[in-house]
């Protein structure tokens, strides 16, 4: 970085002072850190990179043994539900766990459905996500209408296009691919499905996003322009350099109306080659996803799946043109609601509010989620109407 990028300390400023400044400033006001690696998570750790594997490479072939190794471990009992992973891939890892009150198969009708964006269940999170064209990518999200029989899984692969919602810590927001596969199986008389994640290179370079008010309200501004928020980083050229994820959701046990999510998750963010990630980060992102996705499905006002993939269906009828009209509204909206809470920019708020060759899932999937605020209760940034 050149020199002029930086913010002055002091008179005689060292590279060493602005990284141990620049340290103090992210990790200000964090929880504490999770529980040490244990001999039980070692051993699902080494299952989980099988299956990251199987989904980088399929010729691997899928290790079952590593799927019951996995889905015992979140069924087990532990002194923690969130607990530190070994590094792999120079990348640092956390395990979180979390049960949701709904049925399995209702959660796969809102979470694995072509028609109802991801974004619905994963709100906090993730800003947009589509599926892009290549083998089974347009199918994968049709799982839900699937059931496994004992000794039968059924395995889909896809690649997957996301944005992620401003970081807690930096305001940074970024985009990236992913390989993706769903494994569902029947594992000791209940179904189980297993979603696989490995980013298939590093992220565009992160970008200056606001949480608009709480996070908890969903509501989010996203500029076009490079750096950080956060005071002291707004010169920063940060990326994702790799992230992979393995997820189980099952029920706890064959009877119940509970889904259990155990994710475990390693990530290597940062800038100038440097990662960043702690455990303390990953276990904070992997609860705020937690906190949004039980919000949305334990909701009693969470619209049935039908009424959700019919809106979807309205919206997706119509012509560009309008869509397009829809979305200006909203960020139009966004930026407004920026202007009073923050201080944005000039270039950063011009840069904001453009939408030109912005995708058509991607504008759906925006709009969705603000009719799914109205529908739980929460205020959106547009009316009916624009809905």
């Amino acid at each position: 970085m050149k020199k002029r990028n930086f913010r002055p300390v002091s008179g005689n400023q060292s590279p060493f002072i602005i990284m141990i400044i620049l340290l103090l400033i992210i990790f200000q006001h964090l929880p504490a850190l999770a529980a040490p690696p244990s001999e039980d998570s070692y051993l699902a750790s080494a299952a989980a990179m099988k299956l990251v594997q199987f989904c980088i490479d399929p010729r691997v072939g899928l290790d079952t043994q590593s799927v019951a190794t996995l889905a015992d471990y979140v069924l087990g009992a532990k002194p923690s539900k969130e607990a530190d992973l070994p590094k792999l891939r120079n990348a640092t890892g956390a395990y979180y766990e979390f049960d949701t009150r709904i049925e399995f198969s209702r959660f796969l009708k809102y979470s694995f459905n072509r028609q109802i964006p991801s974004v619905l269940t994963n709100p906090a999170s993730l800003r947009y996500s589509q599926w892009i064209d290549q083998g089974n990518s347009k199918n994968i999200s049709s799982i839900c209408n699937l059931y496994a029989k004992d000794g039968q899984p059924i395995v889909m692969h896809g690649l997957e296009h996301v944005c992620i919602t401003p970081d807690l810590n930096t305001g940074v927001y970024y985009k990236y691919d992913l390989k993706k596969t769903l494994i569902l199986l029947k594992h000791k008389g209940r179904q189980v499905l297993i979603s696989v994640s490995k980013q298939t290179d590093v992220s565009d370079v992160g970008k200056k996003g606001i949480i608009l008010g709480s996070d908890n309200d969903w509501n989010y501004y996203y500029s076009a322009e490079t750096g950080s928020t956060k005071t002291g980083l707004g010169w920063v050229k940060s990326y994702i350099y790799d992230y992979f994820s393995v997820g189980v959701y099952l029920p706890p046990n064959s009877s119940s109306s509970m889904v259990r999510s155990g994710v475990f998750s390693w990530i290597r963010a940062g800038w100038s080659g440097i990662n960043f990630a702690e455990t303390r980060h990953v276990i904070r992102g992997l609860q705020r996803y937690a906190r949004s996705s039980k919000t949305v499905l334990e909701s009693p006002k969470l619209p049935p799946p039908n009424q959700v993939a019919s809106i979807y269906l309205k919206l997706s009828s119509l012509p560009r043109n309008v869509l397009d009209d829809k979305y200006a509204a909203l960020q139009q909206a966004r930026l407004q609601l920026a202007s009073r809470k923050s201080s944005i920019g000039t270039s950063a708020a011009k840069q904001g509010n453009t939408y030109n060759g912005t995708s058509k899932e991607q504008i759906l999937s925006e709009l969705m989620l603000e009719y799914f605020k109205m529908n739980l209760g929460k205020p959106s940034l547009l009316a009916n109407k624009d809905i």
